[in-house]
């Protein structure tokens, strides 16, 4: 087994009490998705949320408190629907140690080397109620992080590439298990100060956990790790050929790394600037499916999305 890799449990993989920097940002990041491959979910706890046009005025005012702006995003992706939840709360809504961390009624937890998401939010723009119990179960635990840009300013940790979840929702009623994957991302600036855009897949096969993840520097540059993960460790491969996908529906540009060109299952957000989808990738292995993101920080920066934001996302003083 890899140094890198650990079964021992017995600390959170990385402190929720961990500092970020003004200006700066600290995201964990759960995704789901069930054996069945009909639903799914996203859940992410942000001090500092990069997408929040709150904090993007607050820096600019030369006042950018990350621990102002902080919020517990989440996505549900049901069979005949969705719902989005990410409320921004101030400060004094935050609570965070080292296994703990709470904003305003929901919470994120580590309980007997297991991550405990509690959830009671209302969603937006129709503030109908959110309110469930999602439970992680790490395989194993990778202690290594990497850098995304030349400069060393953004990291991202794979803490869990493989993982099992447990999802039991009173409202909506939602109950189901299957494949999951957790990660953390760190940056000490804003990520529109160095990234034009990126591309990120995770999918899971055959025991192994394969994530590519590709962003332009503002430079004009291009960055990309791809590797695969599993209980031999952590093995750098080559990043397979880029594939265009589908535009959206808002024309963001969709790519991905592929041996195999995949199909676009579902578009679950569809946004100015984002994109999350779920992808089925078809090989002489089987079918898999996949988790991917595209995102475009130059329309983020556009001052038309910005205005559009707070429905999605409001904020609580």
């Amino acid at each position: 087994m890899s140094a890198d890799l650990a079964t021992d449990h017995s600390a959170p993989p990385l402190p929720f009490d961990v500092a970020v920097p003004t200006d700066g940002y600290r995201w964990w990041y759960v995704d789901g998705l069930s054996d069945d491959g009909r639903s799914g979910l996203v859940v992410i706890a942000f001090v500092g949320s990069v997408f929040s046009p709150y904090y993007y005025s607050a820096r600019a005012r030369g006042s950018g408190d990350p621990e102002n702006h902080v919020a517990i995003n989440v996505g549900l992706y049901r069979p005949n629907g969705k719902l989005w939840v990410m409320t921004e709360r101030s400060r004094s809504s935050l609570e965070r140690d080292a296994e703990n961390f709470r904003v305003g009624p929901s919470r994120l937890e580590w309980v007997n080397d297991r991550l405990e998401i509690h959830i009671d939010e209302r969603s937006a723009p129709f503030a109908r109620r959110v309110r469930g119990k999602i439970t992680v179960e790490p395989g194993l635990l990778n202690r290594e992080s990497f850098e995304l840009d030349a400069a060393g300013l953004h990291r991202w940790h794979p803490l869990a590439p493989l993982a099992r979840i447990d999802v039991q929702f009173d409202e909506p009623a939602w109950r189901w298990q299957g494949d999951a994957y957790l990660d953390s991302n760190a940056g000490e600036r804003p990520l529109e100060s160095d990234f034009s855009s990126w591309h990120w897949s995770r999918g899971t096969h055959a025991g192994k956990s394969s994530i590519a993840y590709a962003v332009r520097q503002r430079d004009g540059s291009d960055r990309a790790l791809s590797l695969e993960i599993s209980d031999s460790g952590i093995e750098h491969r080559p990043l397979p050929p880029a594939v265009d996908l589908p535009s959206t529906g808002w024309l963001v540009r969709r790519a991905t790394n592929s041996a195999v060109a995949p199909t676009v299952v579902r578009t679950f957000e569809d946004t100015p600037f984002y994109a999350r989808s779920l992808l089925r990738v078809d090989s002489d292995g089987g079918a898999r499916h996949v988790m991917h993101e595209s995102l475009s920080l130059e329309r983020f920066e556009s001052a038309w999305v910005r205005t559009l934001l707070p429905f999605r996302m409001p904020r609580r003083r």
